[in-house]
């Protein structure tokens, strides 16, 4: 198996930098809905939310992705309320204990403004700008880090049989006019994270072939996001229910890494970390 090259990024941060490329980096989940695929209405509350941001920090996570709103399959939106409702308090509560870079996952401007006045550090757009006008507004003028992600379609429609032409040329071609209407709009080209969209309107061939060759989206020039924890691509696979895919997650991730994964979004930060660093070792065996 060859390993890709893997470019080194420096983000900015509001407070410091984040640095990509010399190691994996881990970003831990932190679902604040009632119905995700894997762990939804857990930490619904404030309370149990901020515990879980606790443990995911004292886990070693490098940095949390905290969201309000399921994009399974087939989910419907919610409202703004219910969604700010939901994840201001945790991120509140998150700051007040730790600096440990925060990350919304959200769709809407106005819940990525008031989570970066809140303590968050950069956004997580699975629409890449594409459901709220306003978001790349917000994200220029406050100059975090953006998360850019491939989606056929909408969470409702995503994976009624997704069809492509060229599964890679399209995806590429997708991601990046999004980070060149990103930047038209006034986001820093360093800023951009790119994420193919595992789950997001693709069948189990086209997840296993895009983590296979994730290296293929080095040519957008920016540092790869890989979420692709207990996914039903790895159920399918391997004939295992949601709450044990971790297996099947760390020999994704693996494969992720080795062709260039920057960051790996996962679950268990615990076992992941592990993964992170048996793989980079590999990729960089002079170092031992």
């Amino acid at each position: 198996m060859s390993v890709a090259p893997r470019k080194r990024y420096s983000l900015k941060l509001r407070a410091g930098r984040l640095e990509l490329g010399e190691r994996t980096l881990t970003m831990g989940i932190l679902n604040v809905t009632a119905d995700s695929f894997s762990d939804g209405g857990r930490f619904l509350s404030a309370h149990d939310a901020l515990q879980q941001a606790l443990d995911l920090v004292v886990a070693g996570a490098d940095i949390l992705d905290v969201g309000g709103e399921s994009t399974r399959p087939g989910s419907d939106p919610i409202s703004l309320e219910t969604e700010l409702d939901r994840v201001i308090p945790v991120i509140e509560g998150i700051r007040k204990s730790s600096d440990i870079p925060l990350s919304i996952d959200t769709t809407k401007a106005e819940v990525a403004r008031q989570a970066i006045a809140a303590g968050a550090d950069m956004v997580n757009d699975v629409s890449a700008l594409r459901f709220d006008p306003q978001m790349a507004r917000v994200v220029a003028r406050e100059g975090v880090p953006l998360i850019l992600m491939h989606m056929l379609g909408t969470p409702k429609t995503m994976q009624q049989a997704p069809t492509y032409a060229s599964l890679f040329s399209e995806i590429v071609a997708f991601l990046e006019e999004r980070i060149q209407s990103a930047v038209r709009q006034g986001i820093d080209r360093r800023q951009i994270l790119v994420d193919p969209g595992i789950g997001f309107g693709k069948t189990v061939a086209h997840n296993l072939s895009i983590v296979r060759d994730l290296d293929v989206f080095s040519c957008l020039d920016a540092p790869l996001v890989l979420g692709a924890s207990r996914k039903r691509f790895i159920g399918s696979v391997l004939d295992r229910p949601v709450e044990d895919r971790e297996v099947g997650t760390a020999v994704v991730n693996a494969f992720g890494i080795a062709a260039g994964a920057h960051i790996i979004r996962v679950h268990d930060v615990i076992l992941h970390r592990q993964v992170a660093a048996m793989a980079d070792a590999l990729r960089n065996p002079h170092l031992w």
